[in-house]
């Protein structure tokens, strides 16, 4: 068997810190990273993370519990920044000894890194620019992600490929760096390795895996689509900062906008507060995702995915998935 050596040695760091056999993380997918997906994909030598996403505590309990039944390798959850029950959340993650936690989707509140620690978790956070990462490694962030705008669901406005040019020459020789967004071939894993990266994570490349429990129509979708079908959605109002998401044009995508238009004029009254405005907003996403990956509803569903939409050609396994981008980022590092 091929033991990748170049790979595994630009990786080494990464895989130790994950405890897994290749610094590969699994990008966290609002109902698709479940038990199922997240045990595979640790299983098969990469490192799984759960998405938490809307859950309550309860919810998240028992995914942790269904995901341990199914591997004996280690796995994360990914807990986003603005969920009101953050805190409880974190003291599931702690009860079960989740050895690390992806902070997304803002800047972490205050105490929260503090709190992951104390339960034990390692915290990984990703940031959108570079003095935000470094701000990040003070306050205690063990790795970091750094995620370009051709990822899937919610994205920041720079492309990986930039974001790696300004952050990793800076931190990357003293902190652990993951890339992601838009990585969907070995060739650009071998190249952000080599700029000092220690792992990459990828998302859409695993969302039509065989163990994904995705609906087969929303598969098909991501089949047929190519990079440019991966569009990002519309601000309607400046005052409603709303993190741009990346999917599928389809009529949810048109439907967002109108929920953003009714979500502002209820902000315009005072019927309701920023925060309650933004948490609405990331309901109606839960539930467009929920029709799209578990109903197949992907006309009306959110069919969220990167722009390496494209090289999804066909439902594998996700060994097999890992065993291919690993041989390709081999063959490149071979040549150099």
């Amino acid at each position: 068997m091929n033991d990748y050596p170049k790979t595994r040695a630009l990786m080494a760091r990464g895989s130790e810190f994950l405890g897994s056999d290749w610094a590969i993380l699994c990008g966290a997918m609002s109902w698709v990273s479940e038990r199922n997906l997240v045990s595979a994909i640790s299983n098969a030598g990469g490192f799984g993370v759960i998405a938490c996403g809307a859950m309550t505590p309860d919810l998240l309990d028992a995914e942790i519990a269904g995901t341990k039944a199914l591997t004996g390798k280690p796995f994360g959850v990914n807990l986003i920044t603005m969920h009101p029950q953050l805190f409880d959340l974190i003291e599931i993650c702690g009860r079960h000894g989740v050895g690390h936690v992806v902070l997304a989707g803002g800047i972490p509140p205050k105490g929260s890194i503090e709190a992951l620690k104390d339960a034990g978790a390692r915290v990984i956070c990703i940031p959108p620019t570079l003095a935000l990462a470094k701000k990040y490694l003070r306050s205690g962030a063990d790795a970091l992600v750094i995620e370009g705008m051709e990822a899937g669901g919610h994205i920041g406005p720079v492309s990986t490929s930039v974001l790696a040019q300004e952050i990793l020459p800076e931190l990357a020789a003293d902190h652990l760096v993951f890339v992601a967004g838009g990585i969907g071939r070995g060739e650009a894993i071998a190249g952000y390795l080599e700029m000092g990266a220690c792992g990459v994570q990828l998302g859409t490349r695993f969302a039509c895996a065989s163990e994904s429990i995705a609906h087969p129509d929303f598969k098909k979708a991501f089949f047929r689509a190519s990079a440019r079908d991966a569009v990002t959605s519309v601000q309607v109002d400046p005052r409603l900062p709303v993190i741009p998401v990346r999917a599928l044009k389809n009529k949810g995508t048109d439907e967002f906008t109108a929920k953003q238009i009714e979500v502002a004029k209820l902000l315009d009254a005072g019927e309701i507060e920023m925060g309650e405005a933004q948490l609405q907003i990331e309901h109606f996403w839960a539930g467009a995702l929920r029709r799209a990956v578990i109903d197949g509803d992907v006309e009306n569903g959110s069919l969220m995915a990167g722009q390496s939409v494209g090289m999804v050609s066909a439902e594998e396994p996700v060994g097999e998935i890992i065993a291919t981008l690993l041989g390709e980022c081999e063959a490149a590092l071979e040549k150099r």
